[in-house]
């Protein structure tokens, strides 16, 4: 089994009320229901099925008095298959846990600087999905949905990366593709802006205009 820590995204040391908290953000993310009738009902199930499990083993473990090990679960991490955020990017894995924090605090420049450290050979489908959600909170709206398409294709599984793309190709459409050129008028940029770090917060579980 995973470590049930890993997979709700909390530290060991985290208190029950965070423990809930967190449990209840990811069943309110994968439940099933949202995706019905999708190429991802069945990965939406497994994951459900996996937070299910997560928080029960966390539960069971605190009931009886112990917090398991987190060298238990090594093997089980190592050499599972993906489908989220904590079990991407290897030994990368810290730096891009700062670098969702530092998304939702909307400090693009320091997470870009973490990201452009990570060598060419450490890229993977997390390091893409987050290089093109800073992008798009800089503003840029072109490069950073061809970054999260990327990390699609190299995850197609992940059902974060696909709401992701799902979300940015159905606000296109509603409201027409941003960055036409230079000749749009201010009052149009700012609104671009707003709208892209709107969706970048929610990429990362946020809402940075809360009415959309």
């Amino acid at each position: 089994m995973k470590d049930p820590y890993k997979t709700l995204g909390v530290s060991r040391d985290a208190s029950d009320a965070e423990i809930k908290k967190a449990y209840y953000a990811l069943a309110k993310k994968y439940h099933p229901d949202n995706y019905q009738g999708t190429d991802l009902s069945d990965v939406a199930e497994e994951k459900m099925k996996e937070v299910n499990e997560a928080y029960a083993e966390i539960e069971r473990q605190r009931a009886s008095g112990s917090t398991g090990s987190a060298y238990d679960y090594a093997y089980d991490d190592d050499n599972n298959g993906s489908g989220g955020a904590s079990q991407s990017g290897g030994s990368y894995s810290s730096s891009y846990r700062q670098v969702r924090i530092l998304i939702n605090e909307r400090r693009y420049d320091r997470a870009m600087t973490i990201l452009t450290a990570v060598p060419e050979s450490g890229r993977d489908a997390e390091w893409q999905y987050l290089y093109g959600c800073v992008l798009l909170g800089c503003g840029n709206y072109a490069d950073g949905i061809s970054y999260v398409e990327r990390a699609c294709y190299m995850d197609p599984e992940n059902i974060e990366y696909a709401r992701t793309r799902a979300s940015l190709r159905n606000r296109s459409y509603s409201y027409g593709t941003p960055y036409r050129g230079s000749s749009e008028t201010d009052i149009c940029r700012v609104c671009q802006t707003l709208w892209l770090m709107d969706c970048c917060c929610e990429c990362m579980g946020g809402d940075f205009i809360r009415c959309c």
